[in-house]
């Protein structure tokens, strides 16, 4: 028999490309979608991100697994003319400069290999002839071809613009509203907004509420953009991703902040290059100093780059846990509460895919991908006295 019950309201707190995804797919499923954020729609880590839906750069096991569903349903998105022109297929190239950076990349194509992952496996003269004028210091490269790339900010107004949501604009939240152990709600300037069903996805600003400032890692991260190398294509044929950007997504507890080196070639001409990875920072400034120590490593794995001219750096800051993965799943305590936060470098990535799952768990049904190594159980305890929301009798 088909399912009779009245489709829930539900209340997506933060207008990122995870809020936004949600809204969607809960819209078109025929359900009432009432969309919040602090600021605006892709105001945080949603439009300060380099737009890599990348296997390559996954960490093994989970994360890698996600991803490439992730990138599988992207297309399908195209397919559908929901994406249309917004997700395009092209190449990933990790490279490494040092005998250390070698074996990782090394690593990384058997875990890849694992996985059912494309790759090639490239010697410096073969990288150099698919990517000419690399620096003397590249040494070797892996190509994972079958990667993709979607602008954070122009996927999250198509998603919301299908979903037919207009979000609310510079509504904070200010407390959770609880009747018992079910939110029912939450607390604005404007008043008291009530729904059936609650989902969290504001990145960073999850911190503030149910204890998550225990468990999310704040991680800052400066980027450089440069004037066109080239006019209305692409000057390289992919990213250049460095083994020490890898290496970082190993190791997600370590709190020395460094550089993990991304060069992006925008289908402007223009290059989008970063980061930095300045864990427990929490504003969104650019430095002269770290700007320059990105420039220097750029410059230095491909020399063209000193004929660009730098035309803007900015930031933005990315929410990681101790573990390295995000946090996503029903809250183990509070009925009527799904979070989907903490998503690090991999949002741009993950969000359809995170907010297809969230919206089917908020419609009372199972997800079709297997989260459950993102469970917000692994961290969150039962609220007790936690300041973060207001009970109603």
């Amino acid at each position: 028999m088909p399912d009779s019950r009245p489709f829930p309201h539900v209340l997506v707190i933060g207008a990122g490309i995870v809020g936004a995804a949600t809204a969607f797919y809960l819209s078109r499923a025929g359900a009432k979608v009432t969309v919040l954020d602090a600021k605006a729609p892709s105001a945080g880590a949603t439009g300060a991100s380099d737009g890599a839906v990348s296997v390559a750069s996954k960490r093994p096991g989970v994360m890698m697994q996600l991803a490439r569903q992730a990138r599988d349903l992207y297309a399908q998105l195209v397919q559908d003319e929901i994406l249309t022109d917004l997700f395009h297929t092209r190449p990933t190239y990790l490279f490494a400069r040092n005998d250390l950076e070698v074996a990782v990349i090394a690593a990384q194509q058997r875990d890849l290999d694992h996985q059912g992952e494309a790759t090639l496996w490239l010697d410096r003269t073969m990288l150099m002839r698919r990517v000419p004028g690399l620096g003397a210091s590249v040494l070797a490269g892996l190509k994972v071809p079958r990667d993709g790339h979607a602008i954070g900010y122009e996927v999250t107004h198509r998603l919301l613009a299908c979903a037919n949501v207009v979000p609310l604009r510079h509504t904070p939240v200010l407390e959770l509203v609880l009747s018992g152990q079910r939110v029912i709600g939450v607390e604005t300037p404007g008043g008291r907004l009530l729904a059936d069903v609650v989902v969290l996805a504001a990145g960073i600003d999850s911190m503030h509420f149910l204890g998550l400032d225990k468990v999310m890692i704040p991680r800052k991260g400066q980027l450089i953009v440069t004037d066109r190398a080239a006019f209305g294509y692409a000057a390289l044929p992919g990213p250049l991703m460095s083994a020490s950007y890898l290496a970082s997504k190993h190791t997600p507890t370590a709190q020395q902040s460094s550089v993990s080196l991304v060069i992006d070639p925008l289908r402007t001409g223009q290059f989008l290059i970063g980061s930095s990875r300045e864990t427990g920072v929490l504003d969104r400034q650019t430095d002269i100093r770290t700007v320059t120590t990105i420039l220097r490593e750029a410059v230095d794995v491909y020399p063209p780059l000193a004929r660009q001219r730098v035309i803007r750096t900015f930031a933005g800051i990315r929410a990681t846990t101790e573990d390295g993965l995000p946090i996503v799943g029903r809250h183990p305590e509070l009925d009527g509460l799904i979070l989907a936060t903490a998503m690090q470098g991999d949002g741009i990535c993950l969000g359809p895919l995170v907010g297809a799952a969230v919206a089917r768990w908020a419609l009372g049904q199972d997800s079709a991908q297997d989260l459950a190594a993102l469970t917000p159980a692994r961290f969150l305890k039962p609220c007790g006295s936690d300041h973060s929301h207001s009970d109603v009798l």
